[in-house]
């Protein structure tokens, strides 16, 4: 498992997509790999977006067996859910992307305030 703190701020979701790229250290192709760091920027962006002022967010790689979760951990109230943006917004299409790239995604709970947002790719 690797895990790494990031100031809540915009400039650190790419900060965080590079940390997952390199934690997991070639083991996922690249078309998976890009995959993998769109998602972990949609995440990482919500809880940038999201999150409370001056509250970082964590961002966690476990790599079981077959299987790369990333999850991304921010201290915020709501549950983040998908939405049905219309043409013209701006916004509103990253857990529409997420469910469409991972496997599998969803919210946990976690000691202490917030949630742990995650998705899961399986290694082809």
């Amino acid at each position: 498992m690797h895990k790494r703190q990031f100031a809540r701020d915009a400039g650190e979701v790419g900060r965080a997509r590079d940390f997952v790229a390199a934690a997991l250290g070639g083991i996922a192709g690249a078309e998976l790999l890009a995959d993998i760091r769109l998602c972990t920027s949609e995440l990482a962006t919500n809880a940038v977006r999201y999150g409370p002022a001056g509250r970082d967010f964590l961002v966690r790689v476990v790599t079981l067996h077959d299987t790369v979760r990333v999850e991304v951990h921010d201290t915020g109230d709501g549950c983040p859910r998908t939405r049905a943006p219309r043409h013209d917004d701006d916004h509103g299409r990253g857990l529409l992307v997420v469910a469409a790239l991972a496997d599998e995604w969803g919210v946990a709970e976690r000691s202490g305030p917030g949630k742990a947002v995650w998705a899961e790719f399986a290694l082809r």
